[in-house]
């Protein structure tokens, strides 16, 4: 599993739904850089079942990470026209009615693999045919990108393992302390809690009180 945090985010520019209903060609990370911070997080399939759980938490703190500057954006290796469709499903029918953020369709695989979250690889046997160690779907990857499109910050599940989207809240709230004073953030650092001096005396001074 690459680690891409403190590189450059891949880029690409895919089909895509937004705003909850239209479906486009080209949405493009690019949009974002130099403006936004960015969330972006994978998840495996359309029509499933931790899924929706996640996408509906990630829609129910849209307006906290809104209020901060962040774009939240989905990928998955389904396609526009299932993310479509499963838009037009309300909740009580396992669907994802009411979100309004980007949702990616990577369905040529090359985001899942750039991001290195694809979960099954290709090989060849030996009769030289192609095939697929393990399903063409995204591990549950989330990557928090600065306004300079570098990776700060990734965490990357495997598929029975939903996402705390508080946790992903709070990655940016440090990151964005970090940026603004210049300060460190200790373990279990919070928003409203101190930061820490990256010196010997601001270590000893922060653990001398707490």
């Amino acid at each position: 599993m690459a680690v891409l945090v403190g590189r450059k985010a891949p880029k690409f520019t895919a089909s895509a739904v937004i705003n909850g209903e239209e479906i486009i060609d080209d949405f493009s990370l690019d949009q974002y850089i130099g403006k936004k911070h960015v969330i972006l997080f994978f998840y495996p399939k359309d029509f499933t079942f931790v899924c929706p759980t996640e996408l509906h938490a990630f829609q129910s703190k849209l307006s906290d990470f809104e209020k901060k500057g962040v774009q939240v954006i989905a990928v998955s290796t389904d396609t526009e026209q299932s993310h479509w469709g499963w838009l037009q499903l309300s909740k009580d029918q396992g669907g994802i009615e009411g979100i309004t953020y980007p949702i990616v369709a990577d369905t040529n695989k090359t985001i899942s693999t750039n991001y290195d979250v694809l979960a099954g690889e290709y090989d060849y046997n030996e009769e030289n045919e192609l095939i697929a160690n393990g399903e063409m779907v995204a591990y549950r990857g989330l990557f928090l990108i600065d306004k300079e499109g570098i990776v700060r910050h990734q965490l990357v599940n495997d598929l029975p393992l939903g996402r705390n989207v508080d946790e992903a809240l709070r990655m940016v709230d440090a990151l964005q302390f970090f940026e603004k004073k210049g300060e460190v953030c200790p373990a279990n650092w919070s928003e409203g809690k101190e930061g820490m001096n990256a010196t010997h005396d601001g270590v000893a001074d922060y653990l001398s009180k707490n």
